[in-house]
């Protein structure tokens, strides 16, 4: 697996630098920084602009690139012993995901369930989440309904993003829950919601009505760990 550009590669050599099997460099970089990547003995390579560009798939890789161990999926069955937990339905875009990594990394949110989506491109949500992915157990399972009813009989309370919930401002969760999030255009689809716990919603103002999933995310999760009793 391939991450590039200066932010992600120094947070991998910096907190995860057992993943790392080779530093590529597309260009001259400054000598501290240079220093810095040559402090962890790892194979330094050096690389032309055009392959740089290639493993890069076109992405702004800042001269700096890195090839780490995949990330693995955790077994789902080891993601139901955790108490806070994220369900992502049918979220489509990368840089999205790699938010709601980011935010439930730093939120305390526990585990995270990728669902609806086939092939998550990894490597993109690596690079969105800031890092974030490398230390928040995930999975990916194909039928979210499938994912529901194992979710209830390990205990979990399962509850739904909607724009017509109950005001999460004022909701005290369960010890275990699972919060899903529906995908970008739809939300949570009618036959997901309707086997969910409790619809839960954030009270806006201005007459706005819409938020970008991985904020929404950002404050549901804030008022639910907030809120707990």
């Amino acid at each position: 697996m391939i991450i590039y550009g200066k932010q992600i590669v120094l947070y991998a050599l910096e907190h995860h630098s057992h993943r790392i099997c080779e530093l590529y460099l597309a260009k001259d970089i400054e000598p501290k920084l240079f220093t810095k990547i040559k402090s962890c003995h790892k194979p330094i390579l050096r690389l032309d602009s055009k392959k740089a560009q290639a493993l890069a798939r076109g992405g702004n890789h800042q001269g700096i690139l890195a090839r780490i161990t995949p990330l693995e999926s955790t077994p789902l069955a080891s993601i139901k012993h955790y108490h806070k937990i994220l369900v992502l339905c049918g979220i489509s875009d990368m840089g999205n995901i790699g938010g709601i990594f980011r935010s439930a990394y730093a939120l305390g949110a526990q585990a995270i369930i990728i669902t609806q989506i086939k092939s998550p491109k990894i490597e993109q949500i690596l690079r969105a989440s800031s890092g974030a992915a490398f230390a928040l157990p995930f999975c990916v399972v194909a039928n979210t309904l499938d994912c529901i009813n194992e979710l209830k009989m390990a205990g979990f309370s399962l509850y739904g993003a909607d724009m017509c919930g109950e005001n999460v401002a004022h909701f005290t969760p369960a010890q275990k829950w699972a919060l899903f999030l529906g995908d970008e255009s739809q939300g949570l689809y009618d036959k997901i919601a309707k086997k969910l716990d409790k619809m839960l919603s954030i009270q806006m103002h201005n007459g706005f009505d819409s938020l970008n999933v991985s904020v929404a995310a950002g404050i549901m999760m804030a008022y639910l760990d907030s809120n707990k009793g």
